[in-house]
């Protein structure tokens, strides 16, 4: 009969891809961790990883087994708190943000459901859908678009996209000006792969034609920072930029076009909803940016 250390280990060493990282987070020996997996495997009559030193790879048969393997695993989590005296679903969710969401919507968020644990990763749209895509996270937020159809999609929020600069960047004193206006200007953008940059070569760059030298930077802290010191245009989401805003640290350049995106909720298809990854998923949908 397979057990649940066996499924445990599985699905340990399927997200890390590495014993030693499935050992550390498991709390069990290599030895032990090998054990297990043999045993599943014997009892299944076939592997389920591709040994490729030093990783172990997910093959046909693992990749079957591992959603349904997540889902035992969320099922018996979800048994375990069924008659927690709060009322209210906890435990611990993986959960992926891109930056701008990361930063400055997720804490916020996270803060109406103080009760909630969470390991949080925050990093591009393109390698949240990949972490997802192998089972690596619960759920993500995400500013780009996801390309995966064994992803699903759910619209979010609108988020505001704004081009900003260095109070004395040579077009900060021009009143409008037109997309194509930016060209031959110096820019610091993010990093490809990312939402931010998908957005700004699909809907600004053919607009805007030649640009001047750029800057790529795989934060958007790093991003705005570097506008602060005068090295280029920037294009980014009002939500990060209002405080240096509001304080003149960096201005709007008006390109006369309201430019926004939609901030959106993804998760595997084959992923198990638990009771605490629905009530996450209720919580984002109804989030209302006016409470603070």
């Amino acid at each position: 009969m397979i057990s649940l250390k066996q499924l445990q280990v599985f699905s340990s060493i399927a997200r890390h891809g590495n014993l030693g990282l499935a050992a550390a987070e498991l709390f069990l020996s290599k030895g032990a961790l090998s054990q297990a997996l043999a045993e599943l495997e014997r009892q299944l009559g076939q592997p389920v990883f591709d040994r490729v030193h030093p990783r172990l790879q997910l093959n046909d048969q693992g990749r079957q087994l591992q959603p349904l393997a997540e889902e035992v695993l969320s099922r018996i989590t979800d048994i375990e708190h069924l008659f927690d005296e709060q009322g209210a679903p906890s435990g611990s969710l993986r959960l992926g943000a891109s930056q701008t969401i990361g930063n400055y919507l997720l804490p916020k968020l996270l803060a109406q459901q103080p009760e909630l644990q969470a390991k949080v990763r925050i990093t591009n749209t393109h390698n949240l859908c990949d972490m997802l895509l192998r089972f690596e996270l619960d759920i993500a937020l995400i500013e780009g678009e996801n390309f995966h159809p064994t992803l699903v999609t759910q619209d979010w929020l609108q988020d505001e996209m704004l081009v900003i600069a260095h109070p004395h960047h040579p077009l900060a004193e021009k009143k409008t000006l037109k997309l194509a206006q930016l060209a031959h200007h110096n820019w610091v953008l993010r990093e490809p792969q990312s939402g931010n940059r998908e957005q700004f070569d699909r809907e600004l760059t053919p607009q805007i034609g030649t640009l001047g030298q750029t800057l790529e930077l795989n934060t958007l802290e790093a991003v705005m920072q570097a506008a602060e010191q005068g090295l280029g245009l920037a294009f980014v989401s009002r939500r990060a930029v209002s405080d240096r805003l509001t304080y003149g640290r960096l201005v709007t350049i008006n390109v006369n076009t309201y430019l926004s995106r939609t901030l959106k909720l993804v998760w595997h298809k084959q992923k198990y909803h638990s009771a605490l990854l629905r009530r996450f998923i209720a919580l984002c949908l109804q989030y209302d940016e006016t409470k603070r």
